[in-house]
């Protein structure tokens, strides 16, 4: 009852004015949902966790903090000097926190939230490049922590046991393992409620136009799959450069997202508010593109799968970032269920989080 209380007096706080970069009533929503300010005080706000006791962690890439947002509305700046801590999770009441080159660990961090511990390093270390090395990570119900690795480069044939892949490892850092191969850049995964398969987004490479290739979603049926980087984009696309297998070879995706446009964090629809077609389907936060002629991306998707894991349907569930002018008005970089069933969202040009909420305002 206590951890339902604090969460529901953080989700409370939408008496905020709306932040200026960002006119929330130009956000357009399926009928019935609305949009609101959690806060505006998070700089560089990407990859989020809840603690057990109510309190949002948010990771940052503008930022060498990660930070709390704690239940009566504080934002609080955890641990310093990291590069690029995107990546934040949640285990067993320890917050562990991504940067370029390896993994720390904020210890019992909810009941030192006004005096944090002094972080400690996990022993696996990652490559120091900066290009696709900021990580968002989770831990997956086989309590093992997942960390990717994006590749150095945008089209390259790096060690595929070091780059563009997806690791996992035991809470303390050992037993190290690559679960999946061919990755170019994930900075979103999570798994299913029921069938408890991994699912990932795919930022495809550049420099092939402006229309292809897509970003992708995935799905991990086996440990050590292949999904084609860099031979392949978007599960039928050679690379000019590096295909040397037929696309065949590899895996192919669920969906094909658009391209370029910058698929982040995800999450299955595991909340209650909203109404029951939205159960277990996917939200994807697009972050939009950097280099497209005319610009893509800026919103939240939403994916329906049919019951076997193939794409039903996809659709545009909030946008109005992007207007119609092309002027980008906030970029969405990942999305969270909170345990009252409303949806939040990250947004890391304007260091906000959005709560969207279905019923009435």
């Amino acid at each position: 009852m206590r951890r339902h209380f604090l969460l529901c007096s953080l989700l409370s706080l939408t008496a905020a004015p709306a932040i200026a970069a960002t006119d929330l009533s130009q956000i357009r929503l399926p009928e019935g949902f609305h949009i609101s300010l959690l806060t505006d005080q998070v700089p560089g706000a990407r990859a989020m966790a809840w603690g057990e006791n109510g309190t949002l962690f948010v990771g940052s890439r503008s930022s060498d903090k990660v930070y709390a947002v704690k239940p009566d509305g504080q934002v609080k700046a955890l641990a310093d000097g990291l590069q690029m801590p995107v990546g934040v999770t949640f285990h067993k009441g320890d917050l562990y926190v991504s940067s370029i080159n390896r993994i720390v660990v904020l210890r019992d961090i909810e009941a030192h939230l006004d005096a944090p511990p002094k972080a400690e390093e996990l022993p696996a270390q990652f490559p120091k490049e900066i290009a696709h090395g900021w990580k968002f990570i989770a831990f997956g119900p086989d309590d093992k922590l997942y960390v990717p690795v994006g590749a150095p480069c945008n089209i390259c044939r790096p060690d595929r046991e070091q780059y563009a892949n997806l690791q996992r490892m035991n809470a303390d850092g050992s037993a190290r393992e690559v679960v999946a191969y061919g990755i170019r850049n994930t900075v979103g995964f999570t798994w299913h409620p029921q069938t408890k398969q991994l699912w990932f987004t795919d930022n495809g490479r550049d420099m092939l136009g402006d229309d292809k290739p897509d970003d992708e979603l995935n799905k991990v049926s086996t440990v050590g799959e292949d999904f084609g980087y860099p031979d392949c984009h978007q599960g039928d696309i050679a690379d000019p450069e590096e295909g040397r297998k037929p696309c065949s070879a590899f895996t192919a995706p669920v969906a094909k997202l658009g391209p370029h446009v910058a698929a982040l964090g995800l999450r299955f629809y595991t909340g209650e508010q909203f109404p029951a077609e939205y159960r277990n389907n996917l939200f994807i936060a697009e972050h939009g593109s950097w280099n497209r002629t005319q610009k893509i991306g800026y919103r939240v998707a939403r994916i329906e799968l049919n019951e076997d894991g193939t794409l039903k349907r996809q659709s545009v569930f909030a946008e109005g970032w992007l207007d119609k002018d092309g002027g980008v008005n906030g970029r969405p970089a990942d999305v969270l269920v909170a345990p009252d069933g409303s949806l939040l969202v990250s947004d890391d040009q304007n260091g906000a989080i959005y709560r969207i909420r279905y019923g009435k305002p």
